[in-house]
């Protein structure tokens, strides 16, 4: 016999006791009966569960019609600035999709650490788990590296604006490929999802896993991409694919009035200070679609002249999330 368990009948009056009916008289129960655990907390209403994920294998032999090559990256860092901070852990997963977004196999896998030029400060171990004693003689190889990034048709991290000018600065091999970004090409709300944390996203699909490890976080992701969504709408992975194939308009509201500033806020707008490269103004990035309506905006309302030509910059895949 294997184990025994007491499904005790459902009872409103004490919803506390639905932990106590389940108690397994033996050792550890079978699968076949966490199965059975699982199904009778859910029929109850009261209870949602979160399986940890399971790492995808890498593939012995490659489908054929997943034709492209992506590769997920994520960088745990000293801090947030990639001109003084470092990277202390990096890690990649490559897979093959097909041109309509459906992810295939895991190609290859990297996991590495990287001791830094100064300790690592105590709110990013306390973050993430990782240590001076960790790092201590650490050397992330950037070949094995190599072999994932190079092949690979898109770059995807879940926040690009800043994965993507640590790894830029660590190896030349990320600064030549398109990138995606899942936090912010892919309309979570219309999947229903109020947030776009990679815990939150993770737990909507009944995962949960480590967190804030580089490695660990990319298998969360792709999860997350491949992911069904209860079969109503293409899995994420699709939408951010061609999302990534879109050019997007970068507006800039140069020499715009001081007193616009509020305006211009309220509306997406984001100041540069010239530091990063582009010019010192006011920006937002648009569509191809929206281009017109922005500019007329722009001249109607802030420059209060028909005449005027805002800086207008078209960025691809390619261009986007640079520093």
């Amino acid at each position: 016999m294997g184990d025994q368990f007491d499904f005790f009948a459902s009872d409103e009056n004490k919803p506390n006791e639905a932990s106590a009916s389940l108690k397994p008289k033996g050792d550890r129960p079978s699968a076949a009966n966490e199965e059975a655990m699982i199904r009778h907390l859910q029929a109850t209403g009261r209870y949602r569960i979160l399986t940890r994920i399971e790492h995808r294998p890498i593939a012995l032999k490659l489908r054929p019609e997943f034709v492209m090559r992506g590769v997920v990256v994520d960088v745990e860092t000293t801090g947030l600035d990639y001109r003084i901070d470092e990277i202390i852990e990096i890690g990649a997963i490559a897979f093959t999709f097909d041109p309509s977004g459906r992810i295939g196999d895991v190609t290859g896998v990297y996991a590495g650490l990287q001791q830094p030029m100064k300790p690592i400060p105590a709110d990013i171990t306390r973050l993430t788990g990782i240590t001076d004693e960790m790092v201590a003689g650490q050397l992330i190889d950037t070949a094995s590296l190599r072999m994932l990034v190079d092949p690979a048709d898109l770059v995807i991290a879940h926040k690009a604006s800043f994965d993507r000018p640590f790894c830029e600065a660590f190896s030349p091999a990320f600064s030549r490929k398109a990138w995606a970004c899942s936090a912010s090409e892919i309309d979570w709300s219309t999947r229903g999802i109020e947030g776009t944390k990679l815990a939150y996203l993770l737990a909507q699909h009944g995962l949960f896993h480590e967190g804030h490890r580089a490695l660990d976080d990319c298998f969360a992701l792709l999860e997350v991409l491949a992911a069904d969504w209860n079969g109503t709408q293409l899995p994420a992975f699709a939408e951010l694919y061609a999302a990534s194939q879109r050019s997007l308009m970068r507006v800039f509201a140069e020499h715009s009035p001081f007193d616009m500033k509020e305006r211009l806020r309220a509306r997406g707008y984001r100041w540069t200070d010239g530091s990063d490269g582009q010019p010192k103004s006011w920006w937002i990035d648009v569509t191809e679609e929206m281009l017109e309506d922005e500019l007329k905006y722009l001249r109607s309302e802030i420059y209060c002249w028909d005449e005027a030509e805002p800086l207008v910059s078209r960025l691809t895949a390619f261009e986007r999330y640079r520093s």
